[in-house]
């Protein structure tokens, strides 16, 4: 039996479980998120929580089992306190700002890269200490657009100029040595 799969997912008040055979809906104070799962998995709500069950114990639906047990508390979790993701700016001229709700950054190309928030994604900038938080309440989109940001420029190891995740170690590379003698 999946450690993680046979745990019931905690429903905490104010937010509203839907299951419709395979199709679950969850819904809370910072948004609502729908989602299909494999429609042989048993998706049931109980006074514990939501519950997920595997028909056998094939090596897929083993893997299912857990996969979908975290995916619903993902949902739980992101409608209720959402996710946020912060990246840290490295690097002489290279900046970023709000313009409305796009996020507008200077990375030092020829021109300013310009990104549109998704619907549910917004973005902050906090310029003196060169940071960009990505909030919002789908885990799997928050952490596809700060991985997309980061991709702009990713930290190069001789300088370390670039774009990294907060808390993120960068092993530094040695420059070139001078010419002995």
């Amino acid at each position: 039996m999946s450690r993680i799969g046979k745990l019931p997912v905690p429903v905490p008040t104010g937010v509203k479980v839907e299951i419709e055979g395979a199709k679950v809906t969850v819904s809370g104070p910072k948004g609502a998120m729908t989602r299909e799962f494999h429609s042989e998995l048993t998706i049931t709500l109980e006074e514990t929580g939501v519950c997920v069950r595997r028909p056998n114990d094939e090596r897929q639906f083993k893997a299912l089992h857990g996969l979908t047990r975290s995916l619903i508390n993902n949902m739980v979790i992101g409608v209720t306190q959402g996710y946020s993701i912060t990246l840290e700016i490295h690097g002489t001229g290279y900046r970023a700002e709000l313009q409305g709700k796009n996020l507008v950054m200077n990375l030092g190309f020829s021109h300013p890269v310009v990104l549109v928030p998704p619907v549910g994604i917004e973005y902050e900038v906090n310029p003196r200490a060169s940071t960009i938080t990505v909030r919002g309440y789908d885990k799997e989109v928050v952490g596809r657009l700060a991985a997309e940001i980061r991709g702009w420029r990713p930290v190069e190891p001789y300088l370390g100029k670039g774009i990294r995740y907060q808390g993120e170690v960068v092993r530094r590379k040695a420059g070139k040595t001078g010419k002995a003698g």
